[in-house]
């Protein structure tokens, strides 16, 4: 096992300095604080949980707020929560998990407490009512996902503008022109969700940018609503030949459904979704995709938090680039 000892003749300081440079209790020069950090990864030294906690004042508890309410997506939040977990323990720490429906009450309730040192908060809105009090409180917090007005805050998340434009370009440059957008259930919408606000304007961005037709339809995250949605949108609009879901709770019905209305995946209709690589890869038909980077995002949030807690700088906004994949859904639109 390795000693605060070994670190420290590692580092070339003493047993002290590399105590402080884990506790922050004194002033150490940037140069021997980077020294004494690269030791202790080289040399995988985990310092005792509890005895951090003390001389640190820390409780080694970060609280993660997560969005268990109608229209979420539950596994895809739980990978997000796992990715946290995860990397928080590769820091000691553990994880307070809230939910959303306890709101700034709950956000308050842990800060004013000595039960966490940092928060993290999902499934963040365009006008927030939980962003104020996080620019108030003097836990330093992360943002997985961005508010319109995110001055003064740590925000990650995929670029999901990005991505919507992405899956429209894909779908043009296969000769697409009549498209649309199955999008997440109303609610989300409703709440000015970030992510789907931003999925709906780069989609639209880019169908205007390439001469295509197409609108953005929420969905119910059901089945029969898939079922319905797609039996419209064809009767509708017959010349669709191009399909975006983001709505990972129905990715599967809707191919089923276009399937019992007559028309085959990919030769009449090509489908692209945004969603994990599993949903993707495991389906009937595989899909074209963007994936959703949960265990990126979550371990990056948890690195910009402990970045933060060492008072060290961290960028205001980090924003993953979105990876489309081509799988078997889409192809050439029908002549």
């Amino acid at each position: 096992m390795v000693k605060i000892t070994d670190v420290a003749r590692h580092a070339g300081v003493s047993p002290s300095t590399v105590s402080y440079v884990l506790s922050g209790k004194r002033s150490i020069s940037e140069e021997t604080r980077l020294r004494v950090r690269a030791s202790i990864r080289e040399l995988g030294y985990r310092p005792h949980a509890g005895a951090r906690a003390l001389a640190s004042s820390r409780s080694n508890v970060v609280a993660l707020m997560l969005p268990l309410r109608s229209g979420v997506a539950v596994p895809v939040v739980m990978r997000f929560a796992t990715s946290v977990v995860t990397a928080a323990r590769r820091h000691d720490h553990d994880v307070l998990l809230l939910t959303q429906e306890e709101g700034e009450d709950g956000l308050r309730r842990v800060a004013d407490s000595a039960l966490v040192d940092a928060l993290i908060v999902m499934d963040v809105q365009m006008r927030d009512p939980r962003v104020p009090l996080l620019r108030s409180l003097d836990r330093p917090s992360v943002l997985i996902g961005f508010p319109a007005d995110a001055d003064d805050l740590t925000c990650i998340d995929l670029d999901f503008h990005a991505a919507g434009a992405a899956c429209a370009r894909h779908l043009a440059a296969l000769g697409h022109r009549e498209v649309a957008m199955i999008g997440s259930p109303p609610e989300v919408y409703e709440r000015e969700t970030g992510f789907a606000r931003r999925v709906t304007e780069g989609f639209g961005e880019a169908v205007r940018e390439h001469g295509m037709t197409g609108g953005v339809h929420p969905c119910e995250a059901s089945a029969d609503a898939a079922k319905d949605l797609v039996g419209r949108l064809l009767r509708e609009r017959p010349g669709l030949t191009g399909i975006l879901v983001h709505n990972e709770q129905v990715v599967d019905t809707v191919v089923r459904a276009l399937r019992a209305e007559g028309r085959r995946v990919p030769a009449d209709v090509s489908v692209v979704a945004i969603c994990p690589d599993e949903l993707a890869e495991h389906a009937e038909t595989p899909l074209s995709s963007v994936a959703i980077p949960a265990e990126e995002v979550g371990g990056r949030a948890v690195e910009l938090l402990m970045a933060k807690l060492d008072g060290e700088p961290v960028p205001a906004a980090t924003l993953l680039p979105p990876a489309l994949t081509p799988r078997a859904s889409t192809a050439p639109a029908p002549r």
